[in-house]
């Protein structure tokens, strides 16, 4: 198989300050934009994959036209629906509902968010993305911007974590990651991020 170099893209930060947007169709503000600018440089990629939301694919968009770079956008790689608690914030749900909040912090994949996708759903959703765009894909290098969860689950798969553990993994706005695959297993590569 040839090697394929794989940098996944948070969004930068969003209008409407820090909560669980989850489906929730948000805008950048400037400084997001300015995060993923500043995340990207002047990196190049055969193709960009986004999620549809706005926060991931009004950059996606704007950077492949602006670099001339094929551009793809897989539904699979929004993120995970929150329901009741879409667009809430920690603090109001620690007013409102601290307890679930409580057991979902501490166990994912048993305590979903009220309505919310399952994360077993959501798992699956991600690393079916995941496995086909590797295979879809070999030898080229791609930029996958996605969210938070989406990415966290992305490295739970990489570094053989189970999902339940993807809350320790810190992805802040307009981080980048890289993975390298080819023989083998995907390989984390921290050291690789322009």
């Amino acid at each position: 198989m040839a090697h394929s170099t794989l940098h996944l893209l948070r969004h930068g930060e969003t209008e409407g300050g820090p909560r669980y947007r989850g489906s929730s169709d948000d805008a950048l503000t400037p400084l997001g934009w300015q995060q993923m600018e500043t995340a990207v440089g002047d990196t190049t990629w055969d193709r960009i994959i986004t999620s549809p939301l706005i926060r991931c694919a009004d950059f996606a968009r704007a950077l492949a036209e602006r670099r001339s770079i094929p551009l793809t956008i897989d539904p699979r790689l929004r993120e995970m629906h929150f329901g009741a608690w879409e667009g809430k914030s920690a603090a109001e749900l620690m007013e409102s509902d601290a307890d679930a909040l409580a057991r979902f912090w501490r166990d994912p994949a048993a305590n979903p968010p009220p309505g919310g996708e399952p994360l077993a759903d959501f798992q699956a959703r991600m690393l079916g993305a995941w496995r086909e765009i590797i295979q879809n894909h070999p030898g080229q290098r791609l930029l996958l911007v996605s969210h938070g969860g989406p990415i966290r689950a992305i490295l739970c798969e990489v570094q053989g974590h189970p999902l339940t553990r993807m809350l320790e993994i810190e992805v802040g706005h307009g981080a980048l990651r890289c993975v390298r695959v080819g023989d083998g297993f995907p390989e984390l590569r921290e050291d690789d991020i322009p």
